[in-house]
């Protein structure tokens, strides 16, 4: 049985979030910068077993896609290229980042850390991964 890994793409950077091998936990992996995602994935399951892959979908308020959807569709399609035996599936991503200050907020993080850019996306991958675990416990029942 595989991890599930979730994506949070960004302009710069990719956060990463990743399931323990039960796929019980969601927990941050790391921050990437784009243009080095594909080899960090490769290099990552070439190590770990991993059997499905999500990505932040960034819908706008209506439920239609974004702005950012312009440089994040390119990416998923060279992701299911790159990894054509994973699953690759989209979750809706709003508010993750909003989510992920408030979190880091209620932690107790100071300012200056809450401001980290990279902890932010990795927080923001790892609450992606939750809610589609979520989905997947609602859909069994």
């Amino acid at each position: 049985m595989g991890r599930i890994l979730a994506i949070d793409y960004g302009q710069k950077h990719a956060g990463l979030a990743v399931t323990d091998r039960d796929k019980i936990i969601a927990s941050g992996l790391d921050t990437v910068h784009v243009k080095d995602i594909i080899s960090y994935l490769k290099d990552y399951i070439k190590k770990e077993d991993v059997e499905c892959i999500i990505v932040g979908e960034p819908l706008d308020m209506q439920g239609r896609a974004s702005d950012a959807s312009k440089y994040i569709n390119p990416f998923v399609k060279n992701l299911r290229k790159q990894f054509p035996e994973l699953i690759v599936k989209r979750i809706d991503e709003r508010y993750t980042s909003q989510m992920a200050l408030k979190t880091m907020q209620d932690a107790g993080l100071k300012k200056k850390a809450r401001q980290n850019k990279k902890l932010v996306d990795k927080i923001s991958a790892t609450l992606i991964l939750q809610s589609y675990m979520e989905l997947k416990s609602l859909e069994k029942k």
